[in-house]
């Protein structure tokens, strides 16, 4: 389902550059559900294999800031309106009650370090700005952790892109080896979630 904004979006990276690159992921850190991985990796290749004119450091860069960006306003939105009006109204924007209680558990099992680990996993990592806005906590403690972590998760991805650089068929323009590499990450951090996050959650509920 990808395929389509994958082919536009490396178009569109020549004109668009970093600023297109954080706005993306400003967009993946809220609600919208675009998978950071079609965002980093075909920049990251693109730039690797000279086709555009940015630089590696320069991907992660834009990236984590667009990801704080958009963990930022998750995390005001849900501090100005309140438990509550995130439980009744969040579904209409695709945040499900039970996804809220589900990032809830996690804050309150990991406390500020969990920001920093949320953003290296899946389901957890564009919603915990909810729960840390809604218990208040400290907004330059949660900005730091998600800096690091969206660091982190960036500069992994750009490396994906590097390695897909590597591959001859994608080179030649074949858009499904970008399926390949990006399903082989989600199945590792999927893993990853499943056995030390639902796992425990499901435990202590």
């Amino acid at each position: 389902m990808f395929k389509p904004i994958v082919a536009w979006y490396m178009k569109a990276l020549e004109s668009g550059g970093y600023p297109l690159i954080a706005l993306l992921m400003a967009v993946e850190s809220s609600i919208v559900p675009l998978p950071s991985e079609v965002v980093i990796p075909p920049a990251a290749h693109l730039a690797h294999t000279g086709q555009i004119p940015l630089s590696l450091p320069g991907i992660v860069i834009a990236g984590t800031l667009g990801s704080w960006l958009g963990a930022t306003l998750m995390y005001w939105a849900a501090r100005w309106a309140g438990r509550p009006l995130v439980l009744r109204y969040g579904r209409y924007v695709l945040i499900t009650p039970d996804k809220v209680r589900g990032a809830e558990r996690w804050a309150a099992h990991y406390g500020s370090m969990g920001i920093f680990v949320s953003r290296l996993l899946p389901v957890v990592r564009h919603l915990i700005g909810i729960p840390a806005g809604i218990v208040r906590m400290s907004y330059a403690k949660f900005s730091v952790y998600t800096l690091l972590g969206s660091g982190i998760w960036c500069t992994v991805l750009a490396w994906i892109g590097v390695k897909m650089g590597q591959d001859e068929k994608l080179m030649a323009g074949s858009l499904h080896r970008i399926s390949l590499w990006l399903g082989a990450a989600m199945l590792v951090l999927g893993g990853v979630y499943y056995f030390f996050v639902h796992r425990q959650m499901q435990a202590k509920s």
